[in-house]
Parts: C-alpha cells; sequence; structure tokens
C-alpha cells in the first residue's frame, strides 16, 4: 500500500505541474491572442499530460513495468459497447431534463449553440452557418450524434487515452485499496480541479468560466464511477478511452438545440447534466447490487482489472 500511495502523490504532482506549467507557458506565450481557438492545440497536449505523468512515475521513479497499471487490452466485450454508448445516453437525458428547466425552450435552429458560442465568431458568420445547416438534409442534432460517436472510437479515443492512462489507468490501479466509491470520489476531485486552466480560459463553462471550474469539479465526481465501474468490467483501459472520446463528442447534444438556460443549468455539465448523473449512479448501485450476475463494488479492493 505505501508504494501505491507513493505512485499515486508522485503523479498527481507530475500530473499538475506539467499540464499547469504547459497552460501556464501558453497563456504567456498567445497573450493577448488567448481564446479557445488558438488554445486548442494546447488544450489538445493538455490531454497527454497524465500520460506522460504516467510514464515518468512507472518507468522513471519507481521502476516498474507500465501494463499492470493499464490494462491495455484490445480484446472486446461488452463493456466495450457500453462505454461508446453510455455517454451519448446520458446526454440525451441531460438534453430532456434541460428541456423542462424553467425558462429553456426547445429550437431546432440551434439557439444553444449561438447562445454559448456566439462571442466567438460575427454576426455574418453566425448567419452563414445558419444557411448552411438549414440546408442539409438531416438536422445538425442527429450529424452531431453520429459524428461524435464516430469520433469516440478515432480521434477521441486517441486523446481520451492519454488523460485516462493516469485517472483509470495507475490512480485507479493505486487507490483500489480505498474501496469503490472513495476512490472514484479523490479520483473524480482530483480531475476536475486539474482541469481548472482549461475551464477558466471558457472550456465547457464559457459564458460563467469561474463558476464551471467548481462545476466541473462536480461533474467529474458523479462520472468517475461511471468510468471506474466499465474500465474495471472491460478490464482494459482502451474502453475508458474510448467512453472518454464519446463523452467529449456528444456532449454538444446536450444543450445543441436549447434556447434559453445557460451553461450552468442546461446541457451535460450544467445542472441538468449534474441531475442525470446523480441517477446514473443510483442506477449503478443498484445494477450491481441486485442485478450484476458478478457484482464488482463490493468486491472491488480485492478484484482484478
Amino acid at each position: 500500500m505505501h508504494v501505491r500511495v507513493r505512485s499515486a502523490v508522485w503523479f498527481i504532482a507530475l500530473t499538475f505541474l506539467l499540464s499547469w506549467g504547459l497552460a501556464g507557458l501558453a497563456f504567456l506565450f498567445l497573450g493577448d491572442r488567448v481564446s479557445l481557438v488558438t488554445m486548442l492545440p494546447v488544450a489538445v497536449a493538455y490531454m497527454f499530460m497524465p500520460l506522460v505523468a504516467t510514464v515518468i512515475v512507472r518507468k522513471v521513479i519507481l521502476k516498474q513495468p507500465l501494463k499492470p497499471v493499464l490494462g491495455l487490452s484490445f480484446k472486446i466485450n461488452r463493456w466495450f459497447f457500453v462505454a461508446w454508448l453510455l455517454p451519448a445516453i446520458l446526454a440525451g437525458l441531460a438534453l430532456g431534463v434541460g428541456w423542462l428547466w424553467p425558462g429553456v425552450e426547445w429550437s431546432w435552429e440551434m439557439e444553444g449553440l449561438v447562445q454559448r458560442f456566439g462571442s466567438q465568431f460575427t454576426p455574418e458568420q453566425i448567419a452563414a452557418m445558419r444557411e448552411q445547416t438549414a440546408a442539409w438534409p438531416v438536422h445538425p442534432l442527429w450529424l452531431g450524434l453520429i459524428q461524435g460517436l464516430l469520433a469516440g472510437l478515432t480521434l477521441n479515443a486517441v486523446a481520451g487515452f492519454g488523460e485516462e492512462a493516469g485517472w483509470r489507468g495507475l490512480l485507479q490501479h493505486d487507490l483500489k485499496f480505498l474501496g469503490f466509491w472513495r476512490s472514484s470520489l479523490f479520483i473524480g476531485l482530483v480531475w476536475g480541479i486539474w482541469h481548472a486552466p482549461l475551464i477558466l480560459l471558457g472550456h465547457n463553462y464559457p459564458l460563467h468560466p469561474r463558476e464551471g471550474a467548481f462545476f466541473m469539479v462536480y461533474f467529474t465526481i458523479l462520472y468517475a464511477p461511471l468510468f471506474a465501474y466499465i474500465r474495471a468490467k472491460a478490464k482494459s483501459i482502451v474502453a475508458a478511452a474510448i467512453m472518454h472520446g464519446s463523452l467529449n463528442g456528444t456532449v454538444g447534444v446536450s444543450f445543441m438545440v436549447l434556447k434559453g438556460g445557460s451553461d450552468l443549468t442546461v446541457g451535460m455539465t450544467g445542472a441538468a447534466g449534474l441531475i442525470v448523473l446523480v441517477l446514473a449512479n443510483m442506477g449503478l448501485w443498484v445494477y450491481d447490487s441486485f442485478l450484476a450476475k458478478e457484482p464488482l463494488i463490493s468486491d472491488y479492493k480485492t478484484s482484478t482489472f
């Protein structure tokens, strides 16, 4: 246990040093040119810092192999499909909850996207995008869902692996002794705080970046048990990477056709999404306690994954 705690401490310290250091250098270098667009390459590199920290901790500091903490297996099982589809289902449920929010209306004109990101474009650009999307034979909501799911299996999954190697790789391996819920809570807390520089820049919460930094912590704490469960059941970090990729690819589905509310209330990362995740965690507990053929949570400390 002592070695695992030491490993986790080293990982957290290195991940924050590398990630926040990268964000700080980007802010200094870009200066007034800092925006969601100019920071996109930095954000992608940012996602790989947990992987870099994992390699350094295991291979350089502890001089131990990577394989035990990663569980890098491509042996497909049903949990890979759950990992791929669950984020889209949760995003769809968050869309429904957001629609029920006071002052929120349905808008096929995609007012939700304009409301959140309109400041990033000129009125002419917004008008041109509306004209272009109006001519499409399929509504952008469905195109966004399909593209998000495809990205979840490909490019997004690669970027997601950069994070998941740390969160559901090294940390989940090292903190297993805490038990399922406590380890998920801690990993979710660290995962959320790690996002702070990107959130303050405007990612996920462009209208409320400061408040959004706290909302992101709530979001990751509530999503962490779902990630942990699927990673353990799939016995592969690849499933967690796919889930991460699908999450990032389909999150827009949860708010793009909603008019009203704000980034703190509607959407997967808003209050609507948090409500859905609370219910999802309750469902996870019920499933594992009463329906699963091989329960995981009660035997988590001694389980192998």
